[in-house]
């Protein structure tokens, strides 16, 4: 899994902050680059939410991957806000292109690395 530019909004000054995406599967997943703050995790609907930290590079690493459904609980969200903070998530990239529960979580498992994997 990794981030990919787009070359669309490549050179444009005035593009929102904008990237994807590619799963295991090979799919690509287009996503909004947004502050990474406890309200706007709260506030994002019908989405799945990626967790991001870049290195000194600006490479970025997924920290966590996470659903957002039409009616969020704001107190799991608030904690799997802290936790992500703790792994030292900087950025929030959302997706909104997926239209039911089911997609989203197809998308959450692509783009979630391996558990077998993780050291």
């Amino acid at each position: 899994m990794r981030e990919e530019s787009l070359r669309a909004t490549a050179g444009l000054h005035s593009a929102p902050a904008l990237s994807s995406w590619r799963g295991r599967s090979g799919r690509r997943y287009i996503v909004g680059i947004h502050p990474f703050t406890e309200t706007e995790v709260l506030s994002v609907t019908n989405a799945v939410i990626l967790a991001v930290r870049r290195d000194e590079t600006g490479t970025a690493q997924v920290v966590d991957v996470a659903t957002a459904g039409s009616h969020p609980s704001q107190q799991a969200r608030a904690r799997w806000f802290a936790k992500v903070v703790t792994r030292g998530a900087t950025e929030m990239h959302v997706h909104r292109l997926a239209d039911s529960d089911t997609r989203r979580q197809a998308i959450v498992e692509d783009l979630r690395e391996d558990e077998s994997r993780a050291s």
